[in-house]
């Protein structure tokens, strides 16, 4: 086998030209809500229905989350730079500037999302420098017609409304997710 170093930096350009959507994964620690923006979130499995997230093993927010044993991740729409930002930072109460309710699992869902999915913790696996936490889908959100927030070559960007001859259609519907 051999190994190739690459370095950290070139690594993260080369995957900043891939383009992913900002969620907030939440939960509840008793009756104080917790949570933290992440990009690493991905639909893992239809049958059963499985999302995933990757939190850094440094994260302060995770562990709680651990414990906890069940999350919402909130879907951001392209109007919730501040929210993200308030999510992504340390330190103060991150829920004192957003109204939320709780989901049926009782972790926090932010209003103005596009949409929630409500999980339940079903594996957790140790990936370098974060986890990947697998989530069993107990409940999903209505779904919004705004555009998503993305994070695009280290800055957030939204999409653009596309002309209605132009969509694009995946030839072969069983090939993507």
């Amino acid at each position: 086998m051999t190994t190739t170093t690459v370095e950290p930096a070139r690594f993260r350009t080369v995957l900043g030209h891939f383009c992913t959507g900002v969620a907030v994964i939440t939960a509840r620690d008793g009756d104080d809500p917790v949570g933290f923006a992440c990009q690493s979130f991905a639909a893992l499995s239809l049958d059963p229905p499985l999302v995933l997230f990757c939190p850094a093993r440094t994260s302060r927010t995770w562990p709680v989350i651990e414990r906890a044993g069940r999350f919402a991740v909130n879907v951001l729409s392209g109007d919730q730079r501040e929210v993200s930002a308030t999510f992504g930072a340390r330190g103060a109460d991150k829920f004192a500037s957003v109204d939320w309710s709780p989901a049926p699992s009782g972790a926090p869902l932010l209003d103005g999302a596009l949409t929630w999915i409500d999980c339940a913790l079903d594996a957790v696996h140790e990936g370098g420098d974060h986890y990947v936490a697998v989530g069993r889908v107990t409940a999903l959100g209505e779904v919004s017609g705004d555009r998503p927030l993305l994070f695009y070559r280290g800055r957030y960007t939204v999409t653009e409304p596309e002309p209605v001859g132009e969509l694009f259609t995946w030839p072969r519907p069983d090939d993507w997710f």
